[in-house]
C-alpha cells in the first residue's frame, strides 16, 4: 500500500456520497481561491469508459483489465482544473453516460485501481494549490489537507438535483423515485469507500444554494490558511 505523502502546498479535500454536489462545489471553490480542481471520480469514470472501449460493456472486469484500460487515461492541467482524457480526447459526455455510471462503483472497489487513482491525485497536488473531490480524499489520499469537508444532503434532494442535471428539467414523481432508488443502491455499494475523515467539517447542503455552500467552504479555507 502506498503511504500518503505529506503535502507542502494547500489542499482542500471535499468528500461525500454520490450526487452530493462535490465536483461542482469543488470547481467553484477552486475558482474562488485561485486553485485548480481535480476530480477523482472522473478518473474512475475514465477507466470504466476505456475498459468499455477496449472490451465492451459485457466484458469480464478485473484488476488486470482495468489497469490495462487505465493506460489510455491521462490527466493534464488546464485553466482552473485538471482535465481527464481518454485516448487523448475530451470524453466528458461519455464519462457521464449510463453505461459508465453503472460500472463506477465496481471500478472504485478494486484496490489496485484505487491506488492508481490516488497516485494520480497526489501528482496533481504537486503542481500547485488544489481542491480535490471524491470519497476518500481527506482520509487515504490527503490526511494532511488544510481543510477537509464532508458534503451531505437528504437522498430525495440529491435525487432531485441529479435528475435536473440529467434531464434538464424538474423530474416527474416516477423519475424522482427511480433516481432515489438508484442513489440508495449506489450508497450501499460505495459504503466501504465513503467515510468522512475524523476531522472533516460536515456541511448539510439539503437547504443550501450552491453559492451558499461554496461561500461556507471558501470562508473556512481562508481561515485555515491564515492560521
Amino acid at each position: 500500500m502506498v503511504k500518503p505523502q505529506s503535502s507542502t502546498l494547500p489542499v482542500i479535500a471535499i468528500d461525500g456520497p454520490a450526487a452530493s454536489g462535490k465536483s461542482t462545489t469543488a470547481r467553484m471553490v477552486a475558482k474562488a481561491l485561485g486553485f485548480r480542481q481535480a476530480d477523482s471520480g472522473s478518473l474512475y469514470r475514465a477507466v470504466a469508459a476505456s475498459q468499455i472501449r477496449l472490451a465492451g460493456d459485457n466484458a469480464k472486469w478485473s484488476a488486470a483489465s482495468l489497469l490495462d484500460a487505465a493506460r489510455s487515461v491521462t490527466i493534464e492541467p488546464v485553466v482552473g482544473v485538471f482535465a481527464v482524457r481518454v485516448d487523448g480526447e475530451d470524453a466528458e459526455a461519455e464519462l457521464r453516460s449510463a453505461a459508465v455510471t453503472a460500472h463506477v462503483s465496481l471500478v472504485a472497489s478494486i484496490p489496485q485501481v484505487r491506488t492508481w487513482v490516488n497516485t494520480r491525485m497526489r501528482d496533481c497536488a504537486k503542481a500547485g494549490p488544489i481542491v480535490v473531490d471524491g470519497r476518500d480524499m481527506g482520509t487515504a489520499v490527503f490526511p494532511d489537507a488544510v481543510l477537509k469537508v464532508w458534503l451531505i444532503a437528504l437522498t430525495g434532494e440529491r435525487a432531485r438535483r441529479r435528475s435536473v442535471e440529467l434531464l434538464g428539467r424538474d423530474p416527474s414523481a416516477e423519475e424522482l423515485a427511480r433516481e432515489a432508488a438508484e442513489l440508495v443502491a449506489r450508497d450501499t455499494k460505495d459504503a466501504t469507500q465513503t467515510k468522512p475523515a475524523a476531522d472533516a467539517v460536515h456541511i448539510d447542503t439539503t437547504t443550501l444554494t450552491r453559492d451558499e455552500q461554496v461561500a461556507q467552504i471558501v470562508a473556512l479555507a481562508r481561515e485555515r490558511m491564515r492560521a
